[in-house]
């Protein structure tokens, strides 16, 4: 694995409308209804070579979202390319982008080393695995599942929470309205690149801006 592509797609210009999440480049365009959102993805189907493998487009009501992975190691210097083709097509479709709508959900399933069991968590969820201890529901409509390795000096021996990842740009304000939901802060020491949150029964989540908010200082 190598971070150079998700460093050069970080650094590029022109790509406005995107962001990087855990699965990617990710873009999502308002369209005025369900037909338009039809058409637009359409549109984006006909972007000389997207149609590579765990390109995922997806409609909702006046909504498209459009990942060109579903894996951050996947990307490639033609990503650049491809995410501001896709971006011009949107322009010609006249649909406005929404950057601060753009996110992912992410389960953490965290154990020691010796104890992680992806191959389990697999078959239990009819998912498949993209690279080692990450697995994707192909179909796009679940949250993808990553196998953490536990750190040997916790005294845990498994746990379990959700990352949401987010743009650099909503990371803090996610944050704040959570706090307000009546969540508590249980460690920024990490922020902007993630910030650890529970409920008022402990329950934790992660708001992550990495690797969207990776900034020149570790680029």
């Amino acid at each position: 694995m190598s971070e150079d592509g998700w460093k050069a797609f970080l650094k590029a210009e022109g790509l406005n409308d995107w962001a990087v999440l855990h699965g990617g480049p990710t873009a999502v365009y308002r369209v005025k209804s369900l037909s338009d959102a039809a058409g637009l993805a359409q549109a984006f189907s006909q972007v000389a070579n997207l149609d590579a493998k765990l390109t995922q487009i997806s409609i909702t009501s006046n909504l498209v979202t459009i990942r060109l992975t579903r894996e951050i190691w996947n990307i490639e210097p033609q990503h650049v390319d491809l995410a501001r083709a896709v971006s011009s097509a949107a322009k010609t479709h006249g649909a406005v982008a929404e950057p601060n709508r753009i996110q992912e959900v992410q389960i953490a399933i965290s154990a020691k080393p010796e104890a992680i069991d992806s191959k389990f968590w697999q078959a239990a969820l009819g998912y498949d695995r993209i690279i080692d201890g990450h697995a994707l529901d192909l179909l796009g409509t679940g949250s993808s599942v990553w196998m953490q390795p536990l750190d040997a000096a916790k005294p845990l021996a498994h746990a379990m929470h959700v990352d949401v990842s987010v743009s650099k740009t909503q990371a803090k304000a996610r944050v704040e309205a959570a706090l307000a939901a009546g969540g508590r802060l249980v460690d920024d020491s990490n922020a902007p690149g993630y910030w650890i949150l529970a409920d008022r029964s402990g329950n934790k989540v992660c708001i992550v801006s990495w690797p969207d908010g990776a900034t020149e200082a570790n680029l």
